[in-house]
């Protein structure tokens, strides 16, 4: 029997918005300002800074590569609230529309609704700024196409690690070989693969020098007319000629 594409899974930062030289780079050294530490990740640091995924785990990295604030009482209470504070400040630049969607997104998902392929978001980012990423830029219509959103600490153990993947698969009581993921670093081409899933990955300005050799397809974008890069057909031929 032959193999059916049935479900689009997305990652978010990188993917759906190009959010981390303008979005969470920029909120993180926000957050640290409005805490009075004089630290600012210009983008090449933070560029070696994304090699460690998640929010929070970065933070944890840098400050025991360099130092931790002299007032610190708690680190895990630290990083905690940092975090939130950042993720407040990454959620009001959303909300502000200063980052749009990239190019081709909401035209892939109509494709993918027309063709009634699932949808879903796997990401590592914080899940209030995840909804509000979908949500906000999206739009409630399309919004409301995606079955399942899942981000944050829903496991325990971030990408390059599969867990979020292999947690989509149960959840949407699919096999690997009926899905393709969309990624955009190395990191995220290792989940999917790790969870033995297709993965297209679309690069941006942080990635586009990142190994991807096990990648079905390497795209520097998903694109629109008359620059389309990927479709729903792509998609399906990726996975039933496999």
């Amino acid at each position: 029997m032959a193999k059916q594409f049935k479900a689009l899974i997305f990652d978010c930062d990188g993917v759906l918005v190009d959010t981390e030289r303008d979005g969470h780079r920029v909120a993180f050294n926000k957050a640290f300002a409005e805490k009075g530490y004089p630290i600012e990740w210009d983008v090449e640091q933070y560029s070696e800074l994304l090699n460690v995924a998640g929010g929070k785990e970065r933070m944890r990295h840098y400050f025991n590569q360099s130092s931790w604030p002299v007032d610190t009482a708690d680190k895990d209470t630290l990083i905690k609230e940092l975090h939130k504070l950042k993720t407040d400040l990454f959620m009001r630049i959303i909300e502000s529309g200063e980052l749009p969607l990239r190019p081709g997104v909401a035209r892939l998902v109509d494709e993918a609704v027309a063709g009634g392929i699932r949808l879903a978001v796997c990401s590592t980012s914080n899940e209030r700024a995840v909804n509000l990423v979908v949500g906000k830029l999206l739009g409630p219509e399309q919004n409301d196409c995606f079955e399942m959103i899942l981000a944050g600490d829903v496991v325990s153990k971030k990408k390059p690690d599969p867990s979020i993947y292999k947690l989509a698969l149960q959840r949407l009581a699919l096999q690997p070989d009926e899905c393709v993921v969309i990624e955009d670093s190395r990191n995220g081409l290792l989940a999917a693969k790790g969870a033995e899933m297709y993965c297209v990955v679309t690069t941006n300005g942080y990635t586009k020098d990142e190994d991807f050799t096990e990648a079905d397809l390497v795209v520097p974008e998903l694109g629109v007319p008359p620059n389309v890069q990927v479709t729903i057909e792509i998609l399906r031929d990726i996975v039933e000629k496999h």
